[in-house]
């Protein structure tokens, strides 16, 4: 196997995101590039044309329309009936989807921690902006692991509890241990849990045993939502010779599959770790099409990089913030 997830593990909010970055994240909020309606008063604006106090536009009346619509100043003028339009209220919903199985606690650093302070990071941002806010764990033996939907700046040490009794379960949790439920079932799961529209993101590094396709397609199929699937990979998943730190990753190795358990000797050659490289960008860039061609954002990031600059650049230019 990969090596354990180094450094700390959290134990409070801060430590999954610092002020500094709250302070940045405050002036920021999620995005949508659909348009949905509200099924609570939200605080931002819509696309989509309703009837709060706020005028947006004029149209042509139509048999059927609300007479109380009609402007009948512009009708004196021009002798014409339009209805007046006003701008409706949106109310919005991020899920956050995090895979805390056992191969994502591997890496140095490690990829469940980094996408545990990146699900902070947004779970803030939501929060803090008012919007649904909702989140759910798979990969863990146990009970099934979800933070319901949530709104306002008070649930975010709720929030921040959740994910750090996440980190603490992976880290009790033993190499082998059976989920509780697998990658299509949970994605099945998630896919049922955000109410209205809004965006679902989803932290993994898709190397689930019995394939990813399935899952995936249940979350494609989830709609009025925009779907976000960041693949968190570590700095020795990208290139094994990383793995060793000074010294070249060779010679004979028994790896453990941390998902199973299941043991296997290899011998590290250069031109195995060749193939393994060719190996892992036709299974990356297979799973991008994959998500591209059912309208899902992909993004791969390794677990060693800046959490500030992937929301504020990476998240941002892909349209979930603004």
């Amino acid at each position: 196997m990969l090596s354990p997830g180094a450094g700390r593990r959290p134990t409070t909010v801060e430590d999954l995101v610092g002020p500094e970055l709250m302070a940045r994240l405050d002036r920021l909020d999620v995005a949508s590039r659909q348009v949905f309606p509200g099924r609570l008063p939200g605080e931002r604006r819509s696309k989509k044309r309703g009837r709060s106090v706020e005028f947006a536009d004029y149209r042509t009346y139509t048999a059927g329309d609300d007479l109380r619509h009609i402007d009948w100043n512009v009708f004196a003028r021009l002798d014409r009936l339009f209805i007046k339009l006003f701008q409706e209220e949106e109310d919005l919903s991020l899920h956050l989807v995090v895979d805390a199985s056992a191969s994502m606690d591997a890496g140095q650093p490690s990829k469940l921690l980094f996408s545990l302070r990146v699900a902070m990071a947004l779970g803030y941002l939501g929060l803090v902006r008012r919007n649904r806010v909702s989140a759910s764990v798979f990969g863990l033996p146990g009970a099934v692991r979800a933070f319901q939907s949530s709104r306002g700046r008070s649930s975010v040490q709720r929030l921040g509890v959740f994910l750090l009794e996440v980190a603490e379960a992976r880290h009790a949790a033993g190499v082998g241990d059976a989920p509780r439920e697998g990658f299509a079932e949970a994605l099945k799961r998630a896919a049922q849990q955000p109410a209205g529209g809004g965006a679902i993101v989803l932290l993994s590094d898709f190397l689930a045993p019995e394939g990813c396709e399935e899952g995936l397609r249940a979350l494609a199929a989830r709609r009025g939502f925009d779907i976000y699937c960041a693949q968190v990979l570590s700095p020795g998943e990208i290139d094994p010779d990383a793995e060793g730190g000074a010294t070249r990753l060779s010679g004979d190795l028994r790896l453990i599959d941390a998902e199973t358990g299941a043991a296997r000797e290899v011998t590290i050659t250069p031109s195995l770790v060749k193939r393994y490289k060719a190996n892992l960008e036709s299974f990356c860039a297979g799973l991008e099409q994959f998500c591209l061609a059912r309208s899902m954002q992909y993004l791969r990031t390794p677990s060693d990089a800046d959490v500030e600059a992937l929301l504020l650049d990476h998240f941002r230019r892909r349209g979930l913030l603004k």
